[in-house]
């Protein structure tokens, strides 16, 4: 894309939300939805700096963000893993293939009662379902990233008795990258949500947890303070990984 079409696109995405914030401040202060409901931007502002400056938002926050780092990744390193052994194999896709399109849709938090009969209410059951859910785009990716490796590829390393593993590091892998870190992407988003909904479930401290406390107590600036705060979480750690995207899929400009 070019730095003019850069500008526009960012303007155009800028406008874009001022108008919806500008839609938010009429009708809450028209009282278009009651304010129990429905808080003004200037409340839902004053909360969220109230509870970083004392320090309970911001540790809910870190919480979350540790949570779903830790369990982005170990999803991420299973799923490469357990994706490249799969992937490699057109025999193991055959008979694995099923399963995982079975397993697949499976909401991680449907998995959150075994996971609790398991773990009990610890921070270790949300990781584990944390990780479960997360797991599953990058798993997927890498099989059809090695999956679509150039069959001359397979045979010209097989004509040089290229091993299996030196075949996965050095070729496979490097060839289903761009797969795989579509996968890592969408897994940060899943990471996110499950971490959430965990913390609500399993009364686990978190940005959850507060979220659920703030809308009990029809605490709605602090309930919408909450949601602000994952909204920056998932915008920021999506434009990271999109940098880093950029960076290591850097060859494949023209």
């Amino acid at each position: 894309m070019r730095p003019g079409a850069r500008w526009i696109a960012a303007l155009e995405s800028g406008t874009m939300l001022l108008v919806l914030a500008g839609l938010w401040w009429l009708a809450s202060h028209q009282e278009w939805v009651g304010k129990v409901f429905l808080p003004t931007p200037e409340a839902t502002f004053r909360s969220l700096a109230e509870g970083i400056v004392d320090g309970k938002l911001a540790a809910f926050t870190a919480a979350t963000v540790q949570r779903m780092v830790l369990g982005w990744l170990m999803a991420s390193f299973a799923g490469i893993a357990l994706g490249a052994l799969i992937g490699i194999s057109a025999g193991a896709r055959v008979w694995i293939q099923p399963t995982l399109e079975f397993v697949r849709p499976l909401p991680a938090s449907a998995v959150l009662p075994l996971a609790i009969s398991i773990f009990g209410l610890s921070p270790g059951m949300v990781l584990s379902v944390v990780a479960f859910g997360a797991m599953w785009p990058v798993l997927l990716a890498t099989v059809h990233g090695f999956a679509s490796i150039e069959p001359r590829l397979r045979e010209v390393c097989a004509a040089l008795e290229v091993s299996r593993a030196d075949f996965i590091w050095k070729v496979g892998l490097p060839s289903a990258m761009p797969d795989i870190l579509a996968g890592m992407r969408l897994s940060m988003t899943v990471s996110l949500i499950v971490a959430v909904v965990g913390e609500m479930i399993a009364s686990q401290a978190g940005l959850g947890q507060a979220i659920l406390l703030a809308a009990r107590s029809f605490r709605a600036s602090e309930l919408f303070a909450g949601i602000a705060l994952l909204g920056l979480i998932g915008f920021a750690s999506n434009a990271l990984l999109a940098a880093a995207e950029k960076k290591l899929l850097i060859w494949q400009k023209p």
